[in-house]
């Protein structure tokens, strides 16, 4: 079975947008006197219209993850991670 989450997707977008931007391996603000994750703690509810915009732009699949979807079978937390993980290895092969 697929894991599922017991925080909302906004919360989990919203926590890695901030923490990207703090966090020094993330080559974020560097020197910060304290844990990236306690300031995290602090800032993520400012990002949740960032994550609201890319939770909305994930609400028009790809061909690809389409076919990963019907490919993962009925359960709705596989199919939900079998569209998402094309989504990443769609970015990957763009970076390449």
């Amino acid at each position: 079975m697929t894991s599922v989450s017991n925080t909302s997707p906004i919360e989990r977008i919203a926590r890695v947008i901030a923490a990207e931007m703090l966090s020094p391996n993330a080559e974020g603000a560097g020197e910060l006197g304290r844990p990236v994750s306690e300031i995290v703690d602090t800032i993520w509810p400012r990002e949740t219209d960032r994550a609201l915009a890319v939770l909305r732009t994930l609400r028009e699949p790809t061909a690809t993850m389409i076919a990963a979807g019907r490919a993962a079978g009925d359960d709705p937390a596989r199919i939900w991670s079998a569209m998402v993980n094309a989504a990443i290895a769609e970015s990957v092969a763009l970076a390449d």
